[in-house]
């Protein structure tokens, strides 16, 4: 376990009330963006239970708090943010305009079913939260445009991530070679043990990688091969879900430079992220914000 997570592209900021990561590269763009992935399992950032407002004071309170402390941190407003109500689903909305004026857009019925919100209005917050799911921001610096999307195995499954930056391509005209996708902590192939059922749907949906060439953070070129993406380990499977989304992102045009991976595994650092798999029942949750100023 770490007590520092900086590494060649995050780096940790540690306060006396908060901890969180920043991407190096998006901090190329700070006179643009706002952006932080939380740390610490001393906060939690449910404003939900069961897709439902969560209704219990203390844990309200804890959330409210904890957005609140972090907000300042990066300076971006409180009442700015906009969070989805998450299901494990492929739908991306955009995001026009705040609905509640003077409060946070949590869980609204307008964001229902959704696990990733596209924007170009300025002084909108977006958040998702994770605990153990992938959460990418992504960033077209030439338009514009950002995004907060959170993908669980299920979302990788459904290729939540193809689905926000062909938004991103159809409605606001982004080129693929100028978006960066920043890939937040989460459960790591080292670590995500599935059965054979959840097995089996990988190898059905993404049997068609087989023979794609994908480049690697050392510049080579790889030749796809499904074992190297699903690896059995006695009676369970291993699967590499951000490898996987990582070479959709490629086909998709982004550049390999362009995909910045935090490289942080969830499970591995239970001390500073939340983690559903280590905490089981009652598990909490770490945000990701990103904010166009």
């Amino acid at each position: 376990m770490q007590t520092d997570l900086s590494n060649e592209n995050v780096i940790h900021i540690k306060n006396k009330k908060i901890q969180y990561l920043q991407f190096r590269k998006l901090l190329e763009y700070k006179d643009i963006i706002n952006h932080a992935y939380s740390l610490g399992v001393n906060v939690n950032y449910r404003t939900a239970l069961n897709g439902k407002p969560d209704v219990s004071n203390k844990q309200s309170k804890l959330a409210k708090n904890s957005y609140k402390r972090l907000c300042k941190s990066i300076g971006c407003k409180y009442n700015n943010l906009v969070k989805p109500r998450q299901c494990h689903t492929n739908n991306i909305l955009i995001a026009e305009k705040k609905i509640n004026k003077l409060t946070p857009d949590f869980n609204l019925e307008e964001y229902n079913r959704t696990d990733g919100l596209i924007t170009k209005k300025k002084n909108m917050v977006l958040a998702t939260t994770n605990a153990d799911c992938i959460i990418f921001l992504l960033f077209d610096p030439v338009k514009k445009v950002i995004a907060n999307v959170h993908s669980g195995w299920k979302g990788t499954l459904q290729k939540i991530i193809v689905q926000a930056i062909n938004k991103m391509i159809n409605i606001f005209e982004c080129d693929p070679k100028d978006i960066i996708c920043c890939i937040c902590p989460s459960i790591r192939e080292c670590h995500f043990e599935v059965s054979e059922d959840v097995k089996n749907q990988f190898e059905k949906e993404f049997s068609n990688l087989n023979g794609n060439t994908y480049m690697c953070e050392e510049k080579k070129e790889i030749i796809i091969d499904i074992n190297d993406l699903i690896k059995p380990k006695k009676e369970k499977w291993n699967i590499d879900t951000v490898l996987i989304n990582k070479i959709l992102m490629q086909n998709m045009g982004l550049k390999q430079e362009n995909i910045i991976d935090s490289g942080i595994c969830s499970m591995c650092n239970p001390n500073l992220i939340h983690s559903y798999r280590v905490e089981k029942e009652g598990f909490g949750l770490e945000t990701a914000l990103i904010e166009l100023k």
